[in-house]
């Protein structure tokens, strides 16, 4: 996602004896079960904008075989503006409706294999996740809203009744009426226009009342407010449902810091609105920090003080079901450059951010994969990285997740979520180990 910032202290000094190398194990072969068939949720983000550069589109889903290895699609993201509403434009930095449901596809970048034509009122990825739902009928996808980027007015729309209230209509009636506004001069959108592309609503406010992106509105009261506002949207998507004969799904993304979920998170009551949730679990650390380190691991060490399984006990802790809890697991990985070799670079100085084919400090598990260097794991943690020419990546192996799903189905968890489709092989290797590791 848009960089989801934890930032924690990292020691220098870590046992040599729990690191061991090892080769990164081969894509697992596709099982013959649908995603469903293990009764674990399998949620996937497809990117707006990684159409673009990346040139993933939805028909990459289908033809890599993860189309029906997932059980959701998350969409990111929907903005909400000042006046605390959803909306769509097109404008850079504000939104894409281009890419939502304007752009034309031509027959061979199609899910199905036909172009999209002028006068359709609905294109762009939009129906083209309705084109993969009905080739893969348990597919549900959801319109996730907020983002690092886009959650600056959340806390505006949840401060009164009336404001969730309004937030909450426009957010039925752009994604799930579908009453898409026509912009510019294209003749794309119109009311209906959208409708059946989306199934349910993602909140993804980070974060409630504590820091998130610069000039985020933030306000103590976010935690309670947060709480009305997932029962407004219950109630509105109940009742909607009512209308259509159909149950739209409401889920958040929580964040793993259990300083950030004392302040943001009133656990038992959130998730009494919610279908489900997934939980942050990545970015413990990144190259924001001086140091290298593990930015996903499975367990805390003295050494890395946040993890998955610490963030899963805050939420078990304080009411939350275990079967609406979804663990996040990255398609990407984290990079210092200028690491010393001492400890083949775990938990050493860096000279700053490792340089990323789209972003310094970040790079796809697709890009990764192939650089140079020693993959490594430590048993302890449950971690990986990669480390070579004085550059360090931590990110998950189809090992790491293994022992992840493992986990997941050890305490009754709900799923996983992976952030995010694009960040995996052609083949689609992360998605068919967390497959196979939930079967």
């Amino acid at each position: 996602m848009n960089p989801r910032v934890m930032r924690a202290a990292v020691a220098v000094a870590m046992l040599a004896a729990c690191i061991a190398v090892v080769t990164s194990p081969a894509a697992a072969a596709p099982a013959a079960v649908t995603a469903a068939a293990s009764g674990h949720i399998k949620v996937g983000y497809f990117t707006q904008w990684g159409v673009y550069r990346r040139n993933f589109q939805v028909r990459n889903v289908h033809t890599s075989g993860m189309a029906g290895k997932l059980t959701h699609i998350n969409y990111a993201f929907g903005n909400v503006g000042a006046d605390g509403k959803c909306f769509e434009a097109n404008a850079a930095g504000v939104g894409d409706a281009w890419a939502d449901y304007q752009k034309g596809f031509k027959a061979g970048e199609s899910v199905d294999g036909v172009g999209d034509v002028y006068n359709q009122p609905l294109a762009g990825n939009f129906n083209q996740l309705k084109k993969l739902k009905a080739m893969y009928p348990g597919l549900k996808v959801q319109i996730s809203l907020g983002g690092w980027t886009w959650s600056k007015y959340f806390s505006d729309a949840a401060l009164t009744a009336a404001s969730r209230q309004a937030m909450v209509a426009s957010c039925i009636d752009l994604y799930l009426k579908g009453n898409l506004p026509f912009i510019g001069n294209s003749t794309r959108g119109g009311v209906g226009s959208g409708y059946g592309v989306f199934d349910g609503i993602d909140l993804d406010w980070e974060w409630p009342g504590s820091e998130g992106n610069a000039g985020n509105v933030v306000r103590p009261e976010d935690k309670q407010n947060f709480t009305l506002l997932a029962a407004e949207f219950r109630r509105q998507l109940d009742a909607y449902g009512v209308q259509t004969g159909k149950h739209y799904s409401l889920t958040a993304f929580l964040p793993a810091d259990p300083a950030k979920i004392t302040a943001g998170v009133e656990i038992a009551p959130l998730l009494a609105s919610m279908d489900f949730v997934t939980v942050q679990g990545y970015d413990f650390v990144g190259p924001w920090n001086a140091t290298t380190g593990h930015q996903s691991n499975l367990y805390s060490t003295p050494q890395h003080t946040f993890s998955v399984d610490l963030a899963v006990q805050t939420y078990l802790s304080g009411g939350a079901p275990a079967a609406k809890l979804v663990v996040g697991i990255p398609y990407y990985a984290k990079g210092w450059a200028g690491v010393p070799t001492t400890n083949n670079g775990l938990l050493q100085t860096s000279t700053g951010p490792a340089r990323g084919t789209y972003e310094d400090g970040t790079e796809d598990y697709k890009k990764v994969i192939t650089k140079q260097g020693a993959v490594l794991y430590d048993s302890v943690a449950v971690a990986s990285w990669k480390y070579g020419s004085n550059t360090f990546w931590s990110y998950d192996t189809p090992q790491v997740i293994a022992q992840k799903t493992s986990y997941i189905k050890a305490n009754g968890l709900g799923g996983t979520m992976a952030w995010s489709l694009d960040g995996d092989t052609a083949a689609g290797e992360l998605t068919t180990a967390i497959h196979n590791g939930l079967m």
